[in-house]
């Protein structure tokens, strides 16, 4: 019999001798998302989404995680592994072929009634606040972002729930777009005034646009969906989640995105005309894509969030308020804008498309045309 230890990182289910560990980055959408290897996630398969990806429009390419889920793992087979529980020890069984391979923790996953804690895995902290601006308990503040520690747990009680000797699980394998970012900042924005898909039933199409007609999605095309922004003074991650999102107006949307761009020492001017270059080259793609409607999809916003050193900050001039004036040293920000959830994304010639929509996404292209906006209001100070 082999024994396989856990790592510090604290991995969860096995894809042949392949172990799967926390996305720690989710700020998002509602699918638990694990890491396959440092630059591909998985998460669940949505048919949909994967044939949108295998049939993705060339210039789209450079906007969306690159698809790695056909030839060699195309749209993964997974055995979830049947959890049993023991004080804070978790047993994992995994069917693999000729045998069986056991795995214990080594103490980084605690399972206790379904309850899941995973142990921090470096020295940065992620605090969420509510929309009433209560920030969580110390605990969890220090583990993972809380709201893709939620989405985990979420999917793997389900997964657990629904165990049988041979069900089987499908992931889709997607690059991990966060994977070259030290510290990670992101935006997750809703994109679009209609967030339903053409298949919703009549019910969930009535909760969908109640939620659209009370937040920003209705008035800007824009809705605060998940957000995570590193703050150098205080070593940690601020989160926002969609929760919060809902609850703004068009100007706490604004100040929201301001926050985004503010690393607690200053605002970070020089990334706007970076991402503002790949917001207009996307809405140009956008304009070009007749009988796509990308219902439901997010975009990301991302930027580094590595702050320079302590000794190049104390030469930076100051306000009297004692936050830096001045940009530091000149550097190419590192920015990336993508496209992501497609499982309600519509167009011709898709898989049981019910509607055949001409021209652009106006609803999205709407959305793009308010971001670039207030961006712009933001870089001239207003």
């Amino acid at each position: 019999m082999s024994v396989l230890h856990v790592s510090s990182w604290g991995f969860l289910i096995a894809l042949g001798r392949v172990w799967l560990r926390p996305f720690t980055h989710q700020v998002g959408g509602h699918a638990g998302i694990m890491c396959y290897d440092k630059t591909t996630i998985c998460k669940p398969l949505v048919s949909q989404e994967q044939v949108f990806y295998e049939s993705l429009p060339a210039d789209l390419r450079p906007f969306t995680a690159q698809y790695k889920g056909r030839n060699l793992w195309s749209g993964i087979t997974m055995k979830v592994i049947l959890c049993t529980f023991e004080h804070v020890m978790l047993r994992a069984k995994y069917a693999y072929l000729c045998g069986f391979f056991y795995c214990r923790s080594n103490g980084c996953i605690k399972v206790s009634s379904f309850s899941i804690n995973l142990v921090q895995d470096s020295d940065t902290a992620y605090q969420m606040e509510d929309p009433n601006g209560n920030k969580n308990d110390i605990q969890e503040r220090n583990s993972h972002n809380p709201w893709g520690l939620h989405c985990l747990r979420t999917l793997l009680s389900h997964m657990t729930s629904e165990f049988t000797e041979n069900k089987l699980f499908r992931f889709v394998l997607l690059e991990n777009v966060v994977s070259q970012f030290h510290q990670p900042c992101i935006l997750d924005l809703k994109m679009g005034t209609r967030q339903h898909g053409d298949d919703a039933t009549e019910e969930k199409k009535k909760r969908h646009m109640k939620k659209c007609e009370q937040s920003t999605s209705s008035s800007l095309g824009l809705r605060l969906g998940g957000m995570q922004v590193y703050q150098a003074k205080s070593h940690h991650f601020h989160c926002r989640d969609k929760y919060y999102g809902r609850t703004l107006t068009e100007e706490g949307f604004q100040q929201t995105l301001y926050h985004f761009l503010h690393d607690g020492h200053r605002l970070k001017k020089e990334l706007i005309d970076p991402i503002l270059q790949k917001l207009l080259c996307l809405k140009s793609i956008i304009e070009r894509q007749g009988s796509y409607r990308f219902y439901s999809s997010s975009l990301l916003i991302i930027y580094e969030g590595k702050h320079q050193s302590n000794s190049n900050l104390g030469h930076q001039k100051r306000s009297p308020a004692g936050y830096s004036t001045e940009p530091p040293p000149s550097t190419m920000p590192k920015v990336d804008v993508r496209m992501i959830d497609f499982a309600h994304t519509t167009y011709k010639g898709a898989r049981n498309n019910t509607t055949t929509y001409d021209g652009p996404d106006l609803g999205y292209i709407f959305g793009l045309q308010n971001l670039i906006h207030i961006l712009r209001k933001i870089k001239d100070g207003d």
